[in-house]
């Protein structure tokens, strides 16, 4: 028997006891440590990055589709090809090739370029005058366009391979990077001391709660954060709101539940984020018009408040719903901000039809520090009114899906108690007249209301009234104040 068909043999033997030495001591696992890492928040957290990976999956499904001419060398071979099938044996080949061989060319080009324009009036004209002119007109038009065909189908695959691989370049360095974070994120927890661990679970067992396990996540220039895994007994009479208070009594610091759904503890185990509270909090409000004669908007806004960061992101174009959806996901799933935009244009690209890019526009406001970190692809500018003056914030690069390589704008601005941030899609600078931002400046002074909602809806007011009162585009305010608490 050959070496390496033992050397397999071997092997696979290894491996199939490998696996069962791991599933018989998993089974012999207790159910309480099976409870505890069924919900351990890495796993939670991994199942997140996972979850958004097959969103994103979705969109490598479709490959992007451009029309494309074949190069100059590419059609010199077709014409290669017609002098030696169709012209060797005509009477005028030496006079079309030989004696007028550049001008035959260029009839050649220009043909191909009137047909690929698509008007039939133009190409009944052009080949009309290329009958006149050629002893086998018909036939040679007819394999010239078929042959020109393949060529153009080899061009197109060609580029469209060549787009993808970079934007698989683009992707493979995205997963290095969120391979990176998770890395760091499994070494960062840590259990808490015992003493402290102690109390907690004393105190909450004495509130009808049974606590499990207790963790402490430890990232550099970050908040505390502690994950519990507790679940209410028959008489418990303490809730989210409470258990928090709790925990930050005995750390010394105002602690805060983070958790999506009911506020009170259920009969079953769950895992429960508590962090440091935030020094600052942000109302929002939105204000939007349609364009006329539309139904529907094509601008898109999404809102959430995540470890923290208080993130406002709107976007306008054919896949605005699109990326605001996949940009909220990955921003839950614990992606960087900058991370998911990269990608979310990487999906942009890969679309079958052209033209499918959007603005991206970002503002995430620390509410523990009060600065604001903008993010732009191709947005209108965004506006920071403070007292009786207002700046702006500008963007130079593209929108999302149009190259493949985009650099997007990234800035930061400290705001203060009673700011507002506006951010607004081009619909609403568009139809001011004149200077428009300094238009906008002006009247973002003269707003009078100042609860959010009523502060879009008030400007969007007077941005029509300048305009004629007519939307010619979608128009859409997003306006957002911070408070210290």
């Amino acid at each position: 028997m050959p070496e390496w068909i033992i050397a397999m043999f071997l092997i696979g033997a290894l491996l199939s006891a490998g696996d069962m030495a791991k599933i018989f001591l998993e089974a012999r696992r207790s159910r309480r440590e099976a409870a505890v890492y069924d919900n351990h928040p890495q796993k939670l957290q991994m199942e997140h990055y996972a979850d958004s990976f097959r969103v994103l999956a979705e969109s490598f499904y479709q490959m992007p589709s451009k029309s494309v001419m074949p190069e100059t060398g590419r059609v010199d071979k077709i014409l290669e090809k017609e002098q030696q099938e169709v012209c060797s044996r005509c009477a005028k080949a030496s006079w079309c090739w030989e004696q007028y061989g550049n001008l035959t060319r260029e009839r050649c080009q220009e043909l191909l370029q009137t047909i690929a324009d698509g008007d039939e009036d133009e190409i009944s004209r052009a080949k009309g005058e290329w009958n006149a002119s050629c002893l086998n007109g018909s036939r040679f038009l007819e394999l010239f366009w078929n042959r020109y065909q393949q060529e153009r189908q080899a061009a197109l695959w060609s580029g469209r391979v060549a787009e993808s691989r970079r934007v698989v370049a683009e992707q493979l360095s995205e997963v290095a990077g969120i391979m990176d974070r998770a890395a760091c994120d499994l070494y960062s927890l840590n259990s808490l001391p015992d003493e402290l661990s102690e109390k907690i679970c004393r105190q909450m067992k004495k509130n009808g709660a049974f606590v499990q396990k207790i963790w402490l996540q430890e990232r550099p220039k970050e908040h505390l954060q502690i994950y519990m895994t507790v679940k209410a007994g028959r008489h418990c009479r303490i809730t989210l709101r409470q258990t928090a208070e709790l925990i930050g009594s005995l750390c010394g610091i105002p602690m805060v539940a983070v958790r999506d759904g009911a506020q009170v503890l259920s009969g079953e185990y769950q895992t429960v984020l508590f962090q440091e509270d935030v020094k600052f909090q942000v109302l929002y409000g939105v204000g939007r018009i349609t364009k006329e004669q539309e139904s529907i908007s094509g601008d898109n806004y999404s809102v959430l408040c995540e470890n923290g960061q208080f993130v406002l992101c709107l976007s306008d174009g054919m896949e605005s719903e699109t990326v605001v959806e996949l940009f909220e996901q990955f921003l839950r799933a614990g992606f960087p901000r900058i991370m998911a935009a990269r990608m979310i244009n990487s999906m942009l690209l890969l679309q079958p039809k052209e033209g499918m890019f959007s603005t991206f526009d970002v503002a995430s406001i620390n509410l523990y520090t009060g600065v604001c970190s903008f993010l732009k692809g191709g947005a209108s500018p965004t506006f920071l009114r403070r007292d009786t003056w207002v700046e702006v914030v500008e963007s130079t690069s593209l929108a999302a899906g149009l190259v493949s390589q985009t650099d997007f704008d990234t800035t930061t601005k400290k705001l203060y108690d009673g700011d507002y941030l506006v951010m607004m899609t081009d619909g609403v600078l568009d139809a001011l007249p004149g200077d428009r931002t300094e238009q906008m400046k002006q009247l973002l002074l003269e707003v009078k209301n100042s609860e959010p909602r009523e502060f879009a809806r008030e400007l969007l007011e007077r941005v029509l009234r300048l305009g004629g009162c007519r939307a010619r585009d979608d128009m859409t305010v997003l306006v957002a104040r911070i408070w210290k608490k």
